[in-house]
């Protein structure tokens, strides 16, 4: 589930003020660009998580036999294959 622009521009809030109450970073001028890239990174990883998720679908969808979602079945494979998939990709 993609998250509206807002709701990321507030997570990349929290994260930047958490990176900096922890003392982890410390800003010598405008944060703007550490949350632009903030922002990216966290737009980049929930496309990654978006992908993965329709191309595990697409797998389950593709099986003669019709697995009802949510069932325990469909949820033990979509675990399965969503790890699979995850492992197959390089996150950078």
């Amino acid at each position: 589930m993609m998250l509206s622009d807002d709701k990321i521009t507030h997570t990349t809030h929290i994260v930047l003020k958490g990176l900096m109450e922890k003392g982890l970073i410390t800003l010598k001028e405008d944060d703007g660009l550490l949350r632009r890239e903030i922002k990216r990174t966290i737009t980049n990883e929930l496309k990654i998580g978006e992908d993965i998720d329709a191309a595990v679908r697409r797998k389950l969808e593709s099986f003669s036999k019709k697995l009802v979602e949510g069932s325990p079945e469909w949820e033990v494979l979509y675990r399965k294959y969503f790890e699979e998939e995850e492992g197959k990709r390089v996150r950078r």
